[in-house]
């Protein structure tokens, strides 16, 4: 046997890199994070640096194969996942980004999307892309770069501009693009799962569709090319990390969760509860419309054939206690949440919509902004705490709901259980307070990180590490159930009451 039996994971988050060694068991042998600086330029805009990306990803990198022990020939493949829809734009021939990276929260690019919807376009981008036009996703963020920065979009017609989300920035630097002698073998391509997030790509085909790129005046000699998310892409630098090592997957954040929770099949679900909340539900080789305010969008693909999965996303969920720590000094730590949270029985009637950045699905109101609404004169910092904490399980409950509707129209049936990961998961009170409102088990699995699994996953996938998706199901395994307690009329009465707050947030 070879001694390779380790994946190396790089997780390229809206907050911080991480690098993540697992074992071909699934298990983690060491992890590695670093955070990186949040832009602010001005209110509904929110970048990131390029270089402070990929920086920081090298580093944890190298950093986690120190703490494992380990050598580069102890590797077998790199996974990358990343976060989605932040859209990068770079010369190809100097490796220099033009612009700052368009974080997906960003809001930018709201008025092309709406001079698009306007044109009753809506129904193009739907059929083919199965995305709703809005300024969460890449390609209006792209078409605002070459409106905005001077001489690009002559640039990008001659072919020296490249543009890509996170993932494909990361490989073409681990590929060649660090330096001058190597970045003409530099790797340019993503995998379907990104791709499928940025309104340019037929989702039925699998390739860049050239009436969404003029719709968005987008040049084709800009996009990069679109792989299977288990794919030996191309090998590392071996300067690098000490040898050229294959990198094997790549997936969207999401839909590698997906991947890693082992929800394979048909109506399997999972909520990723990070800086967004993230909900999926696996619908096979079927491109299921939503009725419910949901989204369609490409699974992790091992080969060729389409998969898909219906998604709803909280763009404010993990966030919420970020800024209970940083803007409402609450806290001093994110870690004390819970403590204050649960100092007290309920929220008191407290209320909190977190719609910082607008609402995502299922209510798509992208000038929502956040509100407290049933303060009372005995209202006290703990409850506000604990309606936030809470307001993240109602936004959660809402989407999957819509995502049970959804798959019994369709002639499937509800989602049974949840699984879930991502940070927040190891919050018990909110685990608990999400099984109750939907009324279902909640489970989190012994490994919740589970994104960078799902790359690894892939990654081992295709370098022979993992023999098929029948072993990798094998391997999931449960930490804990959090099944309902609470009584479904008052579960109901609860989610009438959001709806009711939401409903105050978004009145005109």
């Amino acid at each position: 046997m070879s001694k390779a039996n380790y994946i190396l994971a790089l997780d390229q988050g809206t907050s911080s890199s991480r690098s993540i060694v697992f074992d071909r068991d699934g298990a983690i042998v060491a992890m590695a994070q670093r955070e990186f600086e949040q832009i602010y330029p001005k209110a509904g805009w929110v970048e990131h640096d390029p270089k402070a990306l990929w920086a920081t990803q090298l580093e944890t990198a190298r950093e986690v194969l120190a703490k494992a022990g380990l050598q580069a020939g102890d590797i077998a493949s790199i996974g990358i996942t990343n976060q989605r829809e932040t859209t990068i734009v770079w010369d190809r021939r100097t490796g220099e980004p033009i612009y700052n990276a368009i974080v997906w929260q960003d809001r930018r690019s709201e008025p092309i999307c709406a001079a698009l919807r306007e044109k009753g376009l809506e129904p193009v981008f739907r059929n083919k892309t199965g995305l709703i036009i809005d300024a969460y996703f890449s390609g209006t963020k792209l078409q605002w770069i070459l409106d905005h920065v001077d001489g690009s979009r002559a640039l990008a017609e001659a072919g020296h501009l490249a543009f890509g989300t996170v993932d494909s920035w990361l490989l073409w630097h681990l590929t060649g693009g660090v330096n001058d002698a190597t970045r003409a073998q530099a790797v340019f391509a993503t995998d379907v799962s990104n791709a499928s997030r940025s309104l340019l790509l037929d989702v039925h085909r699998n390739e860049w569709d050239d009436e969404l790129l003029s719709l968005l005046r987008i040049p084709r000699a800009m996009l990069p090319q679109v792989l299977p998310s288990s794919h030996v892409y191309g090998h590392s630098l071996p300067e690098l990390l000490g040898a050229a090592l294959p990198i094997g997957g790549i997936a969207g954040d999401q839909q590698s969760a997906l991947f890693g929770q082992a929800c394979f099949t048909p109506g399997l679900a999972k909520n990723t509860y990070g800086t967004g909340c993230f909900a999926l539900m696996h619908t096979g080789k079927t491109f299921q419309t939503s009725q419910n305010g949901l989204i369609t969008t490409s699974a992790a693909q091992t080969g060729a054939t389409p998969e898909y999965a219906l998604e709803g996303g909280v763009f404010i969920g993990g966030a919420v206690v970020q800024w209970l720590r940083d803007g409402l000094r609450a806290i001093r730590s994110s870690g004390e949440v819970e403590a204050l949270a649960t100092s007290v029985a309920d929220s008191g009637g407290v209320m909190f919509v977190p719609a910082f950045t607008g609402l995502g699905a299922p209510y798509w109101k992208p000038d929502a902004r956040g509100s407290i609404v049933g303060l009372t004169r005995g209202s006290t910092v703990a409850h506000i705490a604990r309606a936030a904490v809470e307001s993240i399980a109602y936004q959660s409950a809402a989407l999957l709901q819509a995502m049970s509707r959804d798959a019994q129209a369709a002639g499937g049936a509800a989602v049974t259980e949840l699984r879930v990961d991502g940070g927040a998961c190891v919050n018990d009170m909110l685990m608990q307070f999400q099984a109750d409102l939907l009324g279902i088990p909640v489970v989190r699995p012994k490994v919740i990180e589970t994104t960078a699994l799902g790359a690894a996953y892939l990654a081992g996938l295709s370098s022979g590490l993992f023999r098929d998706l029948d072993q990798l199901s094998a391997q999931w395994q449960a930490e804990r159930r959090f099944t309902p307690q609470m009584p479904r009329e008052r579960a109901q009465q609860l989610m009438a009451d959001w709806e009711h707050a939401v409903r105050q947030t978004v009145a005109e």
